[in-house]
């Protein structure tokens, strides 16, 4: 009972001290909010175009009906498509393509067989191939109505081709002849050529349903920098818990029954409601003022906050007990601040960055916070979903809460 109420004193004389000290207030309070007024500013209809749908088409056939169809789909004027039909874009290297779906440029494409045209003509079913990114769901749905509306449309067209083949056949004429017919009709049938002069082999449109919803800048610009910040003064308190061991105030606490124990556990209580003051005011602030949106579980944003504000406490203490002097303590603090936070998608959102800096980026505590935050609060991700990196920020805490226990002393010696 007594360790307790030392605790709770040394963690009072901690905020007070953080109270008073108008320097850091500003730069733990008011100075983050600069950074979230002008990056809301800066970004405020960046998301909220209603883009047209793009599709790509490829063919493995040099020659052949798949050219003549591709010809026909091809997107000549995007200026002059109806409202609603999607580009067409048709991509004349097919491994330039597959590279590109591989390398992340592109989300996928529709692709023709080599062996289309002889497929056809033998009467063999024909299979169109989607090539595309396993996280490229809508592009993938996409491309797959594409390939079933092409289907479709063959199955009238092809006997018409299928029966002048054989009629030919029957007539006496060449392979060759018999060739050039067909390419002449399919250039009529799929390139809006002879009698469907102007109407092209396959119309797409697709249905708006209500109109686009900008996204709220300050859904993720507020959780960043929160995490940013809240690392940040808690990092940066460090140094004044290394003052205090180089002047022994630390060690003149022992001579008042205090306990090591007890001292430890306050300077990380003080830090504790320093970060939850941090939090509330975020929250508060941005839930008033910039209308974020919480998402479906709010408890789950609440209790994300709580673990990031326990993890970077521990890491304040932790960092005080490894540096031996206030100067070096200071540089560790911004050093690892600054470095830890674009890392980890303070800055930007995590999920913009190529898929091995996302990777990577989980050395972090910071990179588990926004990610965490993301799913809340921009994919509608429940409770359940941001379990990972609620249980990553407890492991972050646990290691630096060892480190900090193991290392702590109260002399500078």
């Amino acid at each position: 009972m007594k360790n307790l109420k030392h605790i709770w004193f040394i963690a009072i004389k901690d905020l007070k001290i953080f109270v008073s000290d108008r320097g850091s207030l500003f730069f733990a309070i008011i100075f983050p909010f600069l950074f979230i007024i002008m990056f809301n500013f800066l970004l405020t209809g960046a998301f909220g175009q209603d883009t047209r749908l793009t599709l790509h088409v490829v063919t493995q056939e040099i020659t052949g009906m798949s050219q003549q169809i591709l010809t026909g789909m091809e997107t000549k004027d995007e200026a002059a498509l109806p409202p609603g039909a999607p580009v067409i874009i048709w991509d004349k290297d097919y491994a330039a393509a597959k590279a590109a779906v591989d390398n992340g440029d592109m989300s996928g494409f529709l692709a023709f067989p080599a062996d289309f045209t002889q497929s056809v003509m033998a009467g063999k079913p024909v299979n169109l191939d989607i090539y595309a990114d396993a996280g490229a769901t809508n592009a993938r749905a996409a491309l797959s109505g594409v390939a079933s509306a092409i289907t479709s449309r063959f199955m009238t067209d092809t006997a018409i081709i299928q029966a002048t083949a054989q009629l030919m056949a029957e007539n006496g004429a060449s392979q060759a002849e018999i060739q050039a017919a067909i390419e002449k009709i399919t250039a009529g049938l799929f390139a809006g050529g002879g009698s469907n002069a102007g109407t092209p082999f396959l119309t797409l449109v697709t249905q708006k349903v209500g109109d686009v919803k900008e996204e709220n800048p300050s859904n993720y610009v507020v959780p960043g920098y929160l995490v940013m910040f809240v690392f940040f003064a808690a990092a940066t308190s460090a140094p004044a818990i290394v003052q205090e061991r180089e002047k022994h105030t630390l060690e003149r606490l022992l001579t008042t029954s205090t306990t090591r124990e007890a001292i430890l556990g306050g300077i990380y209580l003080g830090g504790v409601i320093r970060g939850l003051i941090q939090a509330i005011i975020f929250w508060g602030f941005g839930i008033l003022v910039f209308h974020v949106d919480l998402g479906l579980s709010p408890t789950a944003v609440i209790l994300l906050s709580f673990l990031l504000v326990l993890m970077s406490s521990a890491f304040s203490v932790m960092l005080a007990t490894l540096a031996k002097t206030v100067r070096s303590a200071s540089s560790l603090a911004v050093l690892t601040s600054l470095l830890l936070a674009p890392l980890g998608g303070c800055w930007w959102p995590l999920f913009l960055y190529p898929q091995w800096l996302q990777t990577f980026a989980k050395i972090s505590p910071h990179a588990w916070a926004t990610e965490g935050f993301n799913k809340l609060m921009l994919f509608g991700a429940g409770f359940s979903d941001a379990g990972s990196s609620m249980i990553a920020l407890v492991v972050f805490m646990v290691i630096f809460g060892s480190i900090a226990i193991w290392r702590f002393r109260t002399s500078a010696n």
